[in-house]
């Protein structure tokens, strides 16, 4: 949400982004991205910083969305060009597609670890969801890609969000009849396969 906010009004933004951004970047064409770009790494810093306080350990999935935020972000800035903090979600989302594909295909389920004993599901509905989600992670790498290349940045960041958002939201609502379907009951989940 910030980086949406960022990007539509960088002057907000502008006294805290002078600090890390050369005044002609802040001023260029593509001075709400840059803003955006700045703001996004500072706020993954701070919740990743707040998470471990907090929680005592470093989830693996905003963990990585950290690094890359901040791989991409930093060669953003530095070569003040857009394209990587496009890419970014691309690599993110396919990165999580092929881990979770090729966990199935190596009989590693990573889905279970993720959700962190919040559900209890069958073998079978392990894998189909794993499948599912596998396969949106690589549509949305797919879509982010059409959409970097062929719209604006203001398109393509509404796009990111709130629209990868929607549509993660709208997915997960409709995995929710597989769910049903696959869920043990409490005394089956009791001893169910753990998947660490």
């Amino acid at each position: 949400m910030l980086f949406f906010v960022a990007n539509a009004y960088p002057k907000l933004f502008a006294p805290a982004a002078a600090l890390f951004l050369a005044p002609s970047v802040l001023n260029g064409p593509n001075a709400g991205l840059f803003t955006a770009t700045a703001v996004l790494m500072v706020a993954v810093a701070v919740a990743l910083a707040v998470s471990f306080v907090v929680a005592r350990r470093l989830p693996a999935v905003p963990l990585m969305t950290a690094v890359l935020v901040l791989v991409f972000g930093g060669l953003t800035l530095y070569l003040q060009n857009a394209t990587f903090i496009k890419m970014k979600p691309t690599v993110l989302y396919a990165g999580f597609g092929t881990a979770l594909i090729g966990g199935l295909a190596m009989n590693k389920l990573i889905l279970p670890i993720i959700f962190d004993h919040a559900l209890a599901l069958s073998e079978r509905g392990w894998r189909l969801l794993t499948l599912r989600w596998g396969s949106f992670f690589f549509l949305l790498a797919f879509l982010n890609e059409i959409v970097w290349r062929s719209q604006s940045n203001d398109v393509w960041v509404a796009f990111k969000f709130p629209g990868i958002f929607v549509l993660i939201c709208l997915f997960s609502i409709a995995q929710m009849p597989l769910i049903g379907r696959h869920k043990l009951p409490d005394a089956e989940a009791a001893s169910a396969p753990d998947h660490f």
